[in-house]
Formats: C-alpha cells, structure tokens, sequence
C-alpha cells in the first residue's frame, strides 16, 4: 500500500514534505565540510601560536579569512540544521517552537559574532 499520492511523487515531496530536501541540504553542506575541515585545520593551526601582529598579518590575507568565515558559515548551519531536525523528532508543541527558535538565535549569533572577529581581524 502507498502512502504517497500521485502529485507527491510527481513534484518528488514524500509523506513529510521536506525529508528529501533536508536530506539533499545535509549531504550538501556534509560535502563541503569533508573539503572546508582540513583546509580550516591546516589554516588555523598554522596561525596558532604567534603573537597579535602576526596573527593580524597571517588573517589579512584573502586565503585565511575565506576559508576561516566559510567555514563557520557552513559549519554552524549544519550544526542548525541537525539540531532542528532531532528538535522536530524528539519535541512538540510550544516546546518545540521555543526550542527551534532558541537554536535558531543561538547559531546565528554564533555566526554573526564570529565573523565580526574575523573582519576585526582581517581589515
């Protein structure tokens, strides 16, 4: 027995609506995270160690602050992103409004905060 009409199935939306789309956004965002974390490792642990004026110097090259705000972009997005998700399987109801918006306010503070520091540094 099918579950799925013959509209879902024609647009390629399932019984949830969005699974296929989270599940596309998520092997996306884990794609670029397998190539973004070494890259931000190598890069930011070969500017661990130094003092301020040479950490201001190694961030205001382009390579270092691209890589460093790209991968706090995408990062912090997969982390809402999964975190939304096991909020949607595991809470209900008002709890899960406040949760999802709590998260939500948390990541991109997160993300605002971390690339001020890195224009503070980089400029």
């Amino acid at each position: 027995m099918r579950y799925i009409t013959d509209r879902k199935r024609a647009q390629g939306l399932g019984s949830g609506r969005s699974g296929t789309h989270h599940h596309w956004h998520m092997l996306v965002s884990s794609i670029c995270l397998v190539i973004l974390v070494p890259l931000f490792v190598f890069t930011f642990g070969s500017g661990l160690s130094r003092d301020y004026a040479d950490v201001l110097a190694f961030f205001s090259r382009p390579f270092p602050a691209i890589v460093t705000g790209l991968m706090l972009i995408v990062g912090i997005n997969h982390f809402m992103n999964e975190t939304r998700e096991a909020i949607e399987d595991y809470m209900h109801g008002v709890a899960e409004r406040l949760a999802t918006v709590a998260v939500s306010a948390f990541g991109y503070t997160l993300i605002a905060a971390g690339l001020f520091a890195l224009v503070k540094l980089a400029l």
